[in-house]
Parts: structure tokens; C-alpha cells; sequence
């Protein structure tokens, strides 16, 4: 259904520092920066993109947003918290672990970016 995502930044410096160990956490490159000055990281037949505004006002996060990253094993989600962590992001909601609701046990880690995206690791636990 989704060809790809994309989160606007104000310094595609700091964000490339905290989206390339995020995303070389679970094996994926470092991002390439296109002619718009856009980071492009591609990993598991997904695209992730990250632009300064296109209308040249400041990127603000979304609101009730979350841009959601399929792990394969709680380990994984572990060290993609870590790695993000260590690199400017901040966790949010609930310490990384298991929650039970109405889709079955899950293993989430919840963070924001630098500029504020809010990001999260999900496992399907069995």
C-alpha cells in the first residue's frame, strides 16, 4: 500500500547522524543525500526520506503522528532504541517491552527524533 515515508528536518545534518546508526542498528546504509539536499535510505524494500520543508517553513512534527519500523525479534527493537538514543533522539511513552492490546502481545519501542517524529520499533510477540 505505501511506496514511502517522509519526516521534514531542520538541520539534515543532525538527522542524518541520528537516522544512520537508527537504521545501521538493524543493518541497513547510510542515508544518500539527493540534489534537494533530501536523505534517502532504502532497507527491506522500504524508503524512508528525510527533506528540509519544500515551502522553506520550519518541519514540525505531526500530532497524534507515528511513523511505525517492523522488527524481527525484540533484540533488534532493543538496539534500534539504543542506537537512537546515543544519537540526539528521546524515548517516549513506555520503556521499550510488551504491551497486550486489542492486536495481540507486542514488543514496542517508542522514540522522537530530533526534530520530534515520533518513531516505533514493533515486534509481533508468537
Amino acid at each position: 500500500m505505501y511506496s514511502h515515508m517522509m519526516v521534514g528536518s531542520n538541520d539534515i545534518a543532525r538527522s542524518k547522524k541520528f537516522y544512520d546508526a537508527l537504521f545501521g542498528s538493524q543493518g541497513g546504509n547510510p542515508g544518500m543525500e539527493d540534489p534537494n539536499g533530501r536523505l534517502v535510505y532504502m532497507h527491506n524494500d522500504g524508503i524512508f526520506l528525510v527533506t528540509p520543508p519544500i515551502n522553506g517553513q520550519p518541519a514540525t512534527h505531526a500530532n497524534g503522528g507515528t511513523i511505525g519500523f517492523a522488527m524481527g525479534k525484540p533484540e533488534d527493537a532493543d538496539a534500534w532504541h539504543k542506537a537512537g538514543v546515543e544519537n540526539g533522539g528521546t524515548t517516549c511513552e513506555d520503556p521499550p517491552g510488551v504491551r497486550d492490546g486489542g492486536f495481540g502481545k507486542l514488543y514496542l519501542a517508542y522514540l522522537r527524533d530530533p526534530d520530534g517524529n515520533k518513531l516505533c520499533a514493533l515486534h509481533r510477540v508468537g
